[in-house]
């Protein structure tokens, strides 16, 4: 049995949420390796939605589930966040859920700075959430990173508070703010303590035990890897790896631990906020694309820019993350269309381009070689197997993944966790 990566291929809200939840009924374990809750999954389960950012999508079915010490934690959203799902009757206790005691935290003033970064980019704006994601990752990096286990010595943490202000007064005085508030700090960090302590394990020993009991694990991804801090459109990216090989160092496993990697893929493509898009549709196409599929941010409620489905982005994602196979979600949105297209190369100057340059002018620059394909009239949505879709639907399906070089494994037809066809079992593969 094999353990499954998941990840996004695209710009992050491909559906991972509701693939994780249908994978998470056959998981042991579900584990959340990097990020924050800068990442939205939003559950369709019955007449029940579920709205998550931070906590594992296992969390609603019942699996135990564990953040990582790749994710810098929010302990204030946490708590909101459990008591918003426990409002919506999921259980959640130490029995089911528990957090890596060496994950860096997110701090009140990680927000503040984060916004005030933002106000003052002028036009160098990369469209962050302000959730105070970057400025945590940049203290766990610079070594000065207040941590869960911390929270359990807070009577020694004068030292690293020492650490922590000196840099952060510095950048607050070129903001013209005040030094940090320590004591409202040490106060806000004692209020939180014993709530979110009680989640705390060493997350590392406990999926070792689980990996060599045979267990499936689930490794579940945020954002997308075109969003990767590395391999992304650099600077308009998150800040941290979202690669499928975070999966070993985010949660304590080695490599070898990820097993099949999953990646999730939309039909067409959509981005939220600033950076590069060759097949952005900003005209009644796209605007039908992003009516139709519902696109706005689980998150941050911003309207996603939508455009026809681009092969060379999977492609190349796809590579870089070594993924077994992809899960196509909301291919009922393109129904009716006359005519699909898909993007299968670039012109950049006199040059064609089989990648996606690294340079963000040479990004901007791009021109999307396009590919048509006759669209389909008859409704794919509800789907659950090849003989519910159109034939036009299926060539659609059979050329993606023959321009992105990685073979299909599941398709999903709505947000209905059944709404599934299973072409490749991610679990026994």
């Amino acid at each position: 049995m094999a353990n499954v990566t998941v990840i996004g291929a695209q710009w992050g809200d491909e559906g991972k949420g509701k693939i994780v939840d249908w994978l998470a009924s056959r998981a042991d374990a579900v584990v959340r390796f990097q990020g924050g809750h800068n990442a939205g999954h939003t559950l369709v389960v019955g007449n029940q939605t579920y709205k998550l950012s931070l906590l594992p999508s296992g969390i609603v079915r019942g699996t135990p589930s564990y953040i990582g010490n790749g994710v810098v934690l929010d302990p204030w959203h946490l708590k909101e966040e459990i008591a918003k799902l426990e409002g919506q009757g999921v259980a959640i206790s130490v029995e089911n859920f528990a957090i890596a005691d060496n994950c860096p935290l997110i701090l009140p003033i990680h927000r503040e700075l984060d916004g005030l970064r933002e106000a003052a980019a002028g036009a160098g704006k990369i469209g962050t959430t302000g959730r105070g994601i970057g400025p945590a990752y940049e203290d766990k990096a610079g070594r000065r990173a207040i941590r869960l286990c911390d929270l359990a010595h807070l009577d020694g943490l004068g030292p690293q508070l020492d650490r922590l202000c000196a840099h952060h007064d510095a950048l607050r005085a070129g903001f013209g703010q005040p030094p940090v508030d320590r004591a409202a700090l040490l106060d806000d960090l004692r209020a939180i303590a014993p709530f979110v302590l009680q989640y705390a394990q060493p997350v590392w020993k406990r999926l070792g035990t689980i990996k060599k009991e045979g267990a499936r694990i689930l490794f579940e991804g945020a954002q997308g890897v075109l969003l990767d801090v590395d391999h992304g459109t650099y600077p308009f990216v998150t800040s941290s790896n979202t690669v499928s090989g975070t999966a070993a160092s985010g949660s304590g496993l080695g490599p070898s631990a990820t097993g099949f990697v999953l990646g999730i893929v939309k039909a067409y493509t959509t981005r939220v906020g600033a950076g590069p898009f060759p097949t952005e549709l900003e005209d009644e196409v796209g605007q039908r694309l992003g009516e139709r599929g519902h696109e706005f941010g689980t998150v941050t409620g911003r309207k996603r820019r939508c455009g026809w489905f681009d092969a060379v982005l999977v492609r190349q994602s796809c590579a870089i993350s070594g993924v077994t196979g992809i899960a196509l979600t909301k291919l009922d949105v393109l129904d009716g269309f006359d005519v699909v297209r898909v993007c299968t190369g670039y012109r950049l100057g006199d040059e064609v381009l089989d990648y996606f340059p690294s340079h963000s002018a040479d990004q901007a620059a791009v021109e999307p070689i396009y590919e048509e394909m006759d669209g389909w009239k008859e409704s794919t949505e509800g789907a659950r197997s090849w003989a519910d879709l159109p034939a036009q639907a299926i060539k659609y399906i059979q050329r993606v993944q023959e321009l992105i070089e990685t073979p299909v494994a599941l398709v999903s037809t709505s947000p209905e966790r059944e709404d599934t066809i299973l072409v490749r079992d991610p679990f026994e593969d």
